[in-house]
C-alpha cells in the first residue's frame, strides 16, 4: 500500500472530524498550546500537516508555520482553510524533503512517523529534521506504544477498538515490526462497513531514543500526552521532546 494511494482524494474528504476525534476540543488545545509553548516565539515545521488539524489553530496563534507534505489532495484541503501566504507547504516526503529558512521547532503528530515503513526511513526523518534546526532546536514526536502484550502467542491480531459503526483490527508482522489498521465503518443499517486499511511500522520507546541520537539529538522530556502526564510503564502513547545542543553545550 503505498501512501499517496491512501491519502487520495477520498481519504483528504473524509479526514477532518470537527470537534469530534482527533479534533476534539480536548485532544487538539493541549497539543497547540505544549507546542506553541515550546516553539519559544520562534518559527515552526510540521512533517506530514495533512489537512492543517494542528497546523490552523496554531498558526492562529501567531505561530509562524510551515509544512511539508507528500499528499495533495490533502493539501488541497489545508488550501481550503489557509492559503500559501498563511501556511506555506513544500510537497515531499517527510524523510528527505526540505523546506526553506531554518527553525526553532519541527513535530510530528499522531503517530505519522510510523508511516514511514522501514528503520532507515525513519532514521532519514531525524535526520532531516535537525537539518531544519538550529542549535537548541527541538523535535516532538507523538507516537503510541506497540500494543504486543495484548497479542497472545500463534495470534497475529488484536482487537484496537470496537464501538457502535466502528471496529480497528490491527494485523502484525513482529519480524518486520510492521503492523496494518484494518478500520471498518459501518453504515447507519449496521450491515455493510467500508474498509480503510494503513501499513505501519511501530518503534519501540528506546528505539526512538537511538534514532535521535543518531541524528545529534538527546531526550530533553517524555510525557504520556500533551498535558504533561507522566510516562509509565502502562502508556499507551508518548510525546517526546528531542532537541539539539546548545552551542558550547557538553554531550551527556
Amino acid at each position: 500500500m503505498d501512501q499517496q494511494q491512501i491519502w487520495d482524494a477520498d481519504a483528504a474528504l473524509r479526514y477532518d472530524t470537527p470537534a469530534s476525534g482527533m479534533f476534539a476540543p480536548e485532544v487538539l488545545g493541549p497539543t497547540v498550546d505544549r507546542l506553541a509553548e515550546l516553539a519559544d516565539g520562534g518559527r515552526v515545521l510540521e512533517f506530514a500537516i495533512g489537512t492543517g488539524r494542528v497546523a490552523v489553530p496554531l498558526a492562529a496563534r501567531g505561530v509562524p508555520v510551515t509544512g511539508v507534505e507528500l499528499s495533495r489532495p490533502m493539501l488541497g484541503q489545508l488550501r481550503t482553510k489557509a492559503d500559501e501566504t498563511a501556511i506555506p507547504v513544500v510537497v515531499g516526503d517527510m524523510a528527505t524533503t526540505r523546506a526553506p529558512g531554518e527553525y526553532t521547532l519541527v513535530y510530528l503528530v499522531y503517530n505519522t512517523i510510523s508511516n514511514l515503513l522501514t528503520q532507515a526511513e525513519q532514521v532519514a526523518c531525524f535526520h532531516n529534521a535537525a537539518r531544519h534546526l538550529g542549535p537548541g532546536g527541538r523535535f516532538v514526536i507523538e507516537l503510541w506504544v506497540p500494543e504486543l502484550r495484548s497479542l497472545p502467542p500463534g495470534q497475529a491480531a488484536t482487537v484496537g477498538r470496537s464501538e457502535p459503526g466502528y471496529i480497528l483490527l490491527d494485523t502484525y508482522d513482529v519480524l518486520r515490526q510492521h503492523v496494518v489498521s484494518h478500520h471498518f465503518t459501518f453504515d447507519e443499517s449496521g450491515r455493510r462497513a467500508r474498509l480503510d486499511r494503513s501499513p505501519h511500522r511501530y518503534i519501540w520507546p528506546a528505539e526512538l531514543d537511538l534514532m535521535a541520537q543518531l541524528a545529534g539529538f538527546r531526550l530533553e522530556s517524555r510525557h504520556s500526552d500533551w498535558t504533561g502526564s507522566e510516562f509509565t510503564a502502562e502508556s499507551p502513547s508518548h510525546v517526546s521532546v528531542y532537541r539539539l545542543p546548545e552551542p558550547g553545550a557538553g554531550t551527556s
